[in-house]
């Protein structure tokens, strides 16, 4: 038996014996809400697989301060009142954490729902973790003791594009595309004043939002792209909307950079093919040829094998074993206690180490930027094609100043 191992489970025994824990406590359910049906649902689906995934190693180790994990799917087809509905069936169930990320949407309403159950229902405190909601007002104006982002967010991503953007003179022109929604435009206005501020001379041609999950043939964007000649192409589009996008782009023989969040994202390599590569960048905090130890390689491997699916999400498993490193230091479900202890842990994940900086509940990670590319050691989806990192931005280099003025309880 490892000491982790022992130690969980000596604390479980002490716990149990001391009759800290009822019967219900020894369970930590996370409440997953996310589409699970729908335009989206695939995406919805890829991220559970993550969450469970990463609750089964920690089982292994002998739980969350020694009690097990169970990740509880919610599925709220990406809707704020659907979403709100699900929030009230997990707590019935006696759900404690929520996990959620695809839609920003979707996490403003969560963040003001989970507020103020939190300030009516003292001693029955809930937590949201954030894996991938990336407006950046979740962490600024909106910003709330119960809300931990395990995701960079859009201006601290789009704050490395565009400075990859400054150095490529031979770009005059960019076009902006992104879904209509709290995110989409939070993408466009921070795409729009960092061109302006970083190359006051490349001119905008075009910035355009269309609604999520509605569109089914990108062709009249991509045409008004061509038209209007952008030499760069900006888009934050994600699931179905990005695969579609570059599926569009690539029969219409669109040969600009994309620069995107989500260009490696689930079905968008199968539909970008050939004709993408060297042109689709993205920023995320990782790829699968970022240079790790075999320990982590092994779990990707395996993760890809038990599931039939891409290793993407890595956030997931930092929030995951973050979230049991707080746990086994508070020793119980104290969910207050749980918060202090997330506030500003440090942690060393397998691309780095990764601070949790206690102003925002905002995680600073390192990001890299990479291309999609041939001759790679590890492809996706089975393309023949992967990325390969071209910067690698460290951790303090992605803070952005923060307006947050974090309430903490009383």
């Amino acid at each position: 038996m490892s000491k982790g191992v022992f130690w969980k489970t000596s604390l479980t025994a002490l716990l149990l014996s001391g009759g800290v824990l009822s019967a219900e406590a020894e369970t930590i359910k996370i409440g997953y809400i996310d589409p699970l049906s729908g335009p989206f649902g695939s995406t919805g689906d890829a991220g559970l697989k993550h969450f469970r995934y990463a609750a089964d190693e920690i089982n292994a180790a002998g739980g969350m301060g020694g009690m097990q994990v169970e990740v509880v799917a919610f599925d709220n087809k990406i809707n704020p009142k659907e979403s709100l509905v699900q929030l009230q069936k997990a707590i019935d169930q006696g759900v404690r954490f929520i996990a959620q990320g695809n839609g920003s949407s979707v996490a403003n309403a969560l963040t003001d729902a989970i507020a103020k159950h939190n300030k009516r229902n003292p001693g029955e405190e809930v937590l949201f973790l954030n894996y991938a909601a990336v407006d950046p007002a979740l962490t600024n104006k909106k910003c709330n003791y119960w809300h931990f982002r395990f995701d960079a967010h859009v201006d601290m991503k789009m704050a490395g594009l565009t400075d990859w953007l400054r150095d490529q003179k031979d770009i005059k022109s960019a076009y902006i595309l992104a879904q209509d929604y709290s995110y989409g435009r939070a993408f466009t206005a921070a795409a729009k004043s960092m061109i302006e501020e970083k190359r006051p001379d490349i001119k905008i041609v075009g910035a355009e939002l269309h609604p999520i999950g509605k569109v089914k043939d990108f062709t009249p964007y991509v045409q008004k792209m061509m038209s209007a000649k952008a030499d760069v192409v900006f888009t934050g589009n994600w699931g179905t909307d990005m695969t579609l996008l570059v599926k569009a782009a690539n029969a219409s023989g669109h040969t600009v950079p994309y620069l995107t969040f989500y260009g490696g994202g689930l079905g968008a390599p199968t539909a970008m093919g050939q004709s993408a590569v060297g042109l689709v960048k993205q920023i995320t905090e990782f790829h699968e040829n970022i240079e790790a130890s075999e320990k982590q390689m092994a779990r990707v491997d395996d993760f890809e094998k038990t599931n039939s699916l891409d290793y993407y999400y890595e956030r997931v498993f930092t929030l995951m074993n973050m979230l049991d490193k707080a746990v086994d230091g508070v020793g119980s479900v104290d969910v207050p206690k749980i918060a202090a202890a997330l506030e500003g842990m440090t942690y060393e994940t397998p691309y780095g180490e990764v601070t949790m900086r206690a102003d925002d509940h905002q995680l600073m990670q390192p990001l890299y930027i990479s291309t999609f590319s041939e001759g790679v050691a590890r492809d996706v989806e089975n393309t023949g094609y992967g990325f390969k990192t071209d910067i690698t931005i460290p951790a303090a280099a992605t803070e952005t100043p923060t307006t947050c003025r974090m309430r903490r309880p009383s």
